[in-house]
């Protein structure tokens, strides 16, 4: 019998640990939906200290590799939240310190650092990661720790913990709306290309699965590996099916061969356009190669009309070292901090348990940049607009689709009639 996001997530509120986790794709196999999770030790006595006028936060982003080409900048509006934080008092009337670690584009190193930043450095929160592989990573860790783990980037859904809180989209909020815009676009045939890791196929696998409710044929599915750029082969494999859009869930530094790939093989937006949930407004002049005409769904794009986004951009524009251009992923890093603030004032106390019991007591809100967010404090996952993007010559995206409201999260699709519970149940083993 399955057992629901709810369910699961107050089983596990209740055990507050995990079980270790057999390696099974990159991180390791969860309990099957269904299992019992089994409990380990209980995780060793909180080493925050609350003495002083600090409190120390842990950043852990990669700042070198192939994900430094996204994660940089997530890192950096990390410290403008916290600098904007201490500014106005703090937390608890307490200065964030924070310590940085780099990721290395690297999921062991993920594990290590965030070891070190919970029993070394005594941090009472982590925030940072991108790539599914690297919270794989991180999530054993912050539950055998009992610490905490604030996750800003879109990703594949089947997953709650206790210990996370996941402040991108889920499927529902992403992956969906962006094929319920292709079927209204009367989109029939579609190819996917993903990095060879856990998000991409678990995505693509309930890509299918929906592409068959609403009609359209998959006439294709290529996977490079997430370190390696060459597309060339994959890419003539797109040519030959002549599909009427690609989805694109490629990440990273590999998105710029694919582009490269893309426009040698003699393909143009015009004639196969793709739809990308990895590209933002950061990285598409990154890519190499104008991709005017492309599109991408996101909740937040810099081009929304906003007062709370106004004031974000400003701020961020004249923050040392930005960028100068805002995204998704860094908006949601930039909610994390903010409703981490939130559940910390609600709670009176920076413990974990009592930060968590905070959460479920729910009405946790923030009036992020994208509009006012809510906390399910069951699922710890956040409700979210959903849209969907034109990139322009400018590399900004004009808003062509949006949904009807905001989108309540559901990580485990069990309102959707099409994902069966043995599907489920096997990518959620699948998944880790």
């Amino acid at each position: 019998m399955l057992i629901t996001s709810r369910g699961r997530v107050k089983t596990l509120l209740a055990t507050g640990a995990l079980a270790a986790t057999t390696a099974l794709i990159l991180s390791g196999c969860g309990a099957r939906a269904g299992d019992t999770v089994e409990t380990t030790a209980p995780a060793a006595a909180s080493c925050i200290d609350t003495t002083g006028d600090t409190i120390k936060l842990g950043f852990l982003n990669s700042l070198t590799g192939g994900m430094a080409i996204s994660e940089k900048t997530v890192s950096n509006v990390l410290h403008m939240a916290a600098d904007e934080i201490n500014a106005d008092g703090g937390i608890l009337g307490k200065q964030i310190e924070y310590v940085q670690e780099d990721g290395a584009t690297d999921w062991p190193t993920f594990a290590e650092k965030t070891e070190k930043l919970l029993t070394q450095d005594c941090v009472a929160a982590i925030f940072g990661g991108w790539t599914s592989s690297s919270r794989k990573a991180v999530k054993p860790v912050v539950e055998e720790n009992n610490g905490l783990f604030f996750y800003p980037v879109q990703y594949e859904g089947l997953e709650a913990s206790p210990n996370i809180y996941y402040t991108g989209a889920t499927t529902n909020q992403q992956i969906l709306p962006a094929m319920d815009f292709l079927a209204s676009e009367g989109v029939k045939t579609l190819f996917l290309a993903g990095s060879d890791y856990v998000f991409p196929r678990t995505a693509n696998a309930i890509i299918k699965l929906y592409a068959a409710e609403l009609g359209i044929e998959i006439v294709g599915e290529e996977y490079v590996p997430l370190d390696k750029d060459d597309w060339t082969t994959q890419v003539a494999k797109i040519a030959e099916a002549k599909p009427d859009f690609v989805f694109n869930t490629i990440n990273g530094s590999s998105n710029v061969g694919f582009i490269k790939a893309y426009y040698d093989a003699g393909l143009t937006p015009e004639t196969t356009p793709i739809i990308s949930v990895s590209i933002a407004e950061e990285e598409a002049p990154a890519m190499g190669h104008e991709v005017t005409g492309n599109y991408a769904s996101w909740n937040y794009f810099q081009s929304l009309d906003t007062p709370d986004n106004a004031t974000f951009i400003d701020a961020w524009k004249a923050y040392p070292g930005s960028s100068g251009v805002t995204s998704d992923p860094m908006e949601a890093a930039y909610i994390s901090m903010y409703l981490y603030k939130a559940l910390v004032e609600k709670a009176g106390s920076f413990e974990v348990d009592d930060v968590n019991a905070a959460a479920a007591e729910g009405g946790v809100t923030f009036d992020a940049p994208e509009g006012t967010v809510t906390l399910d404090g069951e699922n710890h996952h956040i409700s979210k607009p959903g849209h969907i993007g034109k990139i322009n010559a400018e590399n900004q995206f004009d808003i062509v689709w949006s949904s009807d409201g905001v989108i309540e999260p559901d990580p485990y699709l069990e309102e959707y009639d099409w994902f069966p519970a043995d599907v489920r149940d096997a990518l959620v083993t699948s998944a880790g």
